[in-house]
């Protein structure tokens, strides 16, 4: 690490898209499956009756089958939009693949016709990073959209992210915020905040 924090996240963005760019798409769908697993059997997914998700771009770990799986379940599933002109996302309640369009920075979001999404304490947020490390400390693309949505999110926070792109320490400045539960392929790291 440099000390410029910036520079330390462009780093650690370019580490995990190379190491993810090279994954073969049976490697990539094998991991994913573990991933899925894992959701699964968690009591917060179990327990929840709303499921808040982002909708995976290439790079991700995959939420559709997560997606698929919580309608199967009778759960309702809410995926975010970005609020143009504002750095900011709401959650959208979504009931089929036709709910979802290409929006912002070509990521599948909601129509304009689906309704917001309620949240409560038992609401499930599954959280996308490029990196996470053992303290909950995550990273994303670097546009900041989830780190506002996560500082007032009061339902439960899990992060998926893949067992090669977990650091030691992920760069992390004041504004960015953590989780409390991140899942790999390989486990289900149960976080403690500094």
């Amino acid at each position: 690490m440099t000390g410029d924090i910036r520079a330390d996240k462009n780093e650690v963005r370019a580490q995990c898209k190379r190491w993810r760019g090279k994954l073969s798409l049976e490697e990539k769908a094998a991991l994913d499956l573990r991933i899925f697993r894992r959701v699964s059997a968690l009591w917060s997914y179990r327990e929840t009756k709303t499921l808040f998700t982002y909708v995976s771009g290439a790079l991700e770990v995959d939420t559709l089958a997560i997606i698929r799986r919580a309608w199967a379940e009778g759960k309702q599933v809410a995926a975010p939009r970005c609020v143009p002109g504002t750095r900011d996302m709401v959650f959208w309640l979504i009931s089929s693949d036709s709910d979802l369009e290409s929006g912002a920075f070509g990521v599948l979001e909601p129509k304009t016709h689906c309704k917001a999404a309620e949240v409560s304490p038992k609401t499930l947020c599954l959280v996308p990073g490029l990196a996470f490390d053992s303290t909950g400390a995550r990273l994303g693309f670097g546009k900041g959209y989830y780190d506002r949505f996560l500082a007032r999110f009061p339902g439960n926070l899990v992060g998926l992210c893949y067992e090669g792109c977990m650091r030691p320490r992920v760069p992390c400045g004041r504004f960015d915020q953590r989780v409390p539960v991140v899942i790999t392929e390989k486990r289900v790291w149960r976080t403690q905040e500094d």
